[in-house]
């Protein structure tokens, strides 16, 4: 199987491919352009030159119309020529010098002048640049600045009106590059949401870039979740109906004979399959509530031989009833769980009174906490020696009462574990969870 390509390669290519189109484009709309305008300049130049020529011979012949238009389409600028001959002012095209107060020719460079337009006229800005030469020959000329600030504006809107008429390809191209190279992930997107997760459907392992083999493969994980969950489920119900189905029978069969010979005996089993029957619906009862309940909760940091002591001491007097030895091993230091506190002591008194209730007379019963250096929890442990392996459906409602407590450390992030148990014990069911230096 070859190497899938990357998907951040693929987006780069469209959209370095719609950059490179943007860019020709721009740059054959400033080509274009820019020889429009060196047309102008030049053009412009040369009629600026031809009446600069003229000017101090015929004055009145520049003022035709087709002089006039050809100035008005080309980037023709009026241009002011003053010379010396030594301190003698030998040319003035425009009568400047007097107004510019000119007495002796000026110093070589670029500078602005103002000059007054007579009383109460506006003065205006003029550009003037003077040379001079190894002879004593000087010269000046000027511009005037409106004009250049005309020419400017000018040049500015030939520049920008392409690039205005040219935004709405770039747009285009831009979203059309962005639209093929999210193909791929619209593609991903309409797999997910077409899968039927009811029917175990997973996503196809096969899609073209690789960043996308961590996604499909959190999916498929997350649906392989989903059907394991469905599977416990069936399960349960098929638990629950088994467990329902003894005590059920037994108290049809019971009331049945007490109507026809009732009797302490048969009244007392009827009473026991009915307590047996109820109990079955407590613990369906208190599942309900964990997975009602479970989300609302929020974790707090509980002392798990607190809680170990409160549950043990509810329960001596029954264990006391039941001729059962209940004891608590505990360490000193606190192991402290950040878990739901109802979810926790729920558990653990579920664990306590299974011992209680399906071990023999004599029976000795242990609740150890511990800590770890990987892990931490409390168990249950007695000499009881109770048959049947964890979750199993018996007849008396066990296997319910495991799946139950199994449920909540689901939800508190800990395991149920059974077996391993210390002699003289036989039985251990233990809550256990990873101590926060193993999850690290």
């Amino acid at each position: 199987m070859s190497a899938r390509p990357s998907l951040q390669r693929h987006l780069w290519g469209w959209a370095a491919g719609a950059l490179v189109m943007v860019w020709l484009t721009l740059a054959l709309a400033a080509w274009n352009s820019g020889h429009h305008e060196a047309r102008e300049i030049t053009d412009g130049k040369l009629v600026s030159v031809a009446r600069l020529l003229l000017m101090p011979h015929d004055q009145a012949s520049l003022d035709t119309k087709e002089n006039q238009a050809t100035h008005r389409r080309e980037y023709a600028l009026d241009l002011i020529v003053l010379r010396w001959t030594g301190d003698r002012l030998v040319e003035d095209t425009h009568a400047m010098a007097p107004l510019l107060g000119l007495t002796t020719p000026p110093s070589p460079g670029l500078r602005t002048v103002r000059v007054s337009q007579g009383q109460g006229g506006q003065p205006r800005e003029w550009r003037m640049y003077a040379a001079a030469d190894d002879q004593g020959n000087r010269a000046a000329v000027l511009v005037d600045m409106d004009e250049r600030y005309d020419l400017g504006a000018d040049l500015a809107e030939h520049v920008v009106l392409p690039v205005l008429l040219v935004l709405p390809l770039v747009m285009l191209v831009l979203w059309l590059a962005i639209r093929r190279g999210l193909q791929p992930l619209s593609r991903l997107s309409a797999d997910v949401a077409a899968l039927d997760t009811t029917a175990g459907q997973r996503l196809q392992s096969d899609h073209r870039f690789r960043e996308f083999a961590s996604s499909v493969e959190a999916i498929n994980h997350l649906v392989d979740s989903l059907q394991e969950q469905a599977r416990r489920e069936r399960a349960f119900a098929s638990d629950v109906a088994h467990e329902l189905r003894t005590p059920l029978a037994s108290l049809a069969l019971g009331a049945a004979a007490a109507r026809q010979a009732p009797t302490p005996e048969s009244l007392e089993r009827l009473e026991k399959d009915a307590l047996r029957a109820g109990r079955i619906l407590q613990q369906l009862l208190d599942l309900a509530r964990v997975q009602r309940d479970a989300l609302a909760q929020s974790s707090t940091a509980m002392d798990l031989g607190a809680l170990a002591a409160s549950v043990v001491e509810d329960h001596v007097p029954r264990a006391y009833e039941q001729d059962h030895e209940l004891a608590l091993l505990r360490p000193d230091a606190a192991v402290k769980v950040q878990v739901p506190a109802m979810l926790a002591e729920l558990a653990l008194r579920n664990l306590v009174d299974n011992a209680i209730r399906h071990t023999p007379a004599g029976t000795q019963i242990q609740v150890d906490v511990w800590s770890g250096p990987s892990t931490q929890g409390v168990s249950v442990s007695d000499d009881g020696g109770r048959a049947g392996a964890f979750g199993a459906p018996t007849s008396d409602g066990l296997g319910l009462g495991l799946r139950l407590v199994e449920r909540m450390a689901e939800q508190m992030g800990a395991r149920l574990e059974t077996g391993d148990a210390l002699t003289p014990m036989t039985t251990r069911f233990a809550l256990v969870w990873p101590t926060s230096d193993s999850q690290k």
